[in-house]
């Protein structure tokens, strides 16, 4: 298949209430939307996940504009490509940026997909019909109001329960859920907010009986998490510092961590995302997806990723309801039972909804393979 136009669109959405984290509190969420077209008009999309502000890695919306308009579009525009695979490969000159990365790579998955027809889950490999959802819940104002904010969800059918720590809400935090839900899956993201000097600390959390910790120390860390993990009975699982393949091997090799954390943007896109994926099933460690509070079109691809058989843990992809009152896709992703059905249809199996795009847009830039 030949690229022969991508457009980029800057979308701004308000999501439905605050989101917090250890980093900070967002509402209103703006990203890049990337439509990729071959030589005959078959459409593929992506979604880049890069936040405003490089709280999460040193990527952003602004900076994503400048890579994919100035430096990624320009090596792909125009080039043939048997799959998808290729795409890591025209953008190896280009050093990280990985969300920019998979934005494009993922649009081309999506178009190879449809081309083949097949669906994206069947593409990548994916054996799941149904894909178990988690939720990922930010701080709250009160213990009482993370409790209710719970139960709703957990009679909203979701099969895992993720929520935020910092210093100063954790150990009475999980101590007073754990209260109200002893037998409920229930994890901790700590956002690299604790340090060596915490371990005493941490190790508390090992009464919680925790599914896991995830990235307690530092963002870009692989060895004190070695330390860390010696100490604690609660396995540790990494996110921030798995960027690819070989960050994974390393942090194996040292037992930095017993789970992975696999998100598409993080490591560049669904080629590297399946890497990791499969090297991990060989050495027996589970993963499961994250969120990063997608649009329609990112939830869609980590739908199907999470198709592989390796995705041990319910993911982060919740519903388009949870965080939106309008999505950006047709029909809009539901979960029902605590599950989401894997779409069967040609490529991410959503529409986009280009009434709604159109209205959420802010920029748009447009780029055609020149004859």
């Amino acid at each position: 298949m030949r690229i022969a136009e991508v457009t980029v669109r800057r979308l701004r959405m308000r999501m439905k209430e605050p989101f917090s984290t250890s980093f900070g509190t967002m509402q209103d969420k703006q990203f890049l939307v990337i439509e990729v077209q071959d030589e005959n008009g078959n459409c593929g999309w992506g979604e880049s996940v890069a936040f405003e502000a490089p709280w999460y890695t040193e990527e952003t919306v602004e900076t994503n504009v400048h890579m994919i308009n100035d430096f990624l579009v320009p090596l792909l525009l125009g080039k043939d490509i048997t799959h998808p695979d290729e795409v890591s490969m025209l953008f190896s000159s280009i050093r990280k940026n990985n969300m920019a990365k998979a934005a494009l790579e993922t649009a081309v998955w999506d178009l190879y997909a449809k081309r083949n027809r097949m669906s994206l889950a069947e593409a990548l490999g994916g054996t799941r019909k149904e894909i178990e959802v988690g939720i990922s819940i930010g701080l709250q104002a009160s213990f009482s109001e993370l409790v209710a904010k719970v139960q709703g969800y957990l009679d909203e059918g979701y099969r895992r329960i993720k929520v935020k720590i910092k210093p100063g809400f954790d150990v009475e935090l999980l101590r007073t859920l754990r209260a109200a839900f002893p037998d409920v899956p229930l994890m901790a993201d700590a956002n690299s907010a604790y340090s060596l000097d915490d371990i005493e600390l941490l190790k508390e959390l090992d009464a919680f009986n925790l599914l896991m910790i995830e990235q307690p120390l530092g963002h870009d860390d692989i060895v004190d998490h070695a330390v860390l993990q010696r100490e604690l009975k609660t396995p540790i699982c990494l996110d921030e510092s798995i960027l690819s393949l070989n960050d994974v091997r390393k942090a194996l090799t040292l037992r930095s961590t017993k789970v992975i954390n696999v998100k598409i943007g993080r490591v560049g896109g669904l080629s590297e995302a399946k890497r990791i994926h499969d090297y991990c099933m060989e050495q027996g460690v589970p993963v499961w997806c994250g969120g990063m509070l997608e649009a329609g079109i990112g939830r869609a691809h980590n739908i199907a990723l999470t198709s592989l058989p390796n995705f041990i843990y319910p993911g982060d992809t919740a519903g388009s309801s949870r965080y939106w009152e309008k999505d950006i896709i047709t029909p809009e992703v539901v979960v029902q039972d605590g599950v989401i059905a894997v779409p069967r249809s040609n490529g991410i199996g959503y529409e986009p909804d280009m009434h709604a795009i159109d209205n959420f847009t802010i920029g748009k830039w447009c780029f055609s393979a020149v004859e």
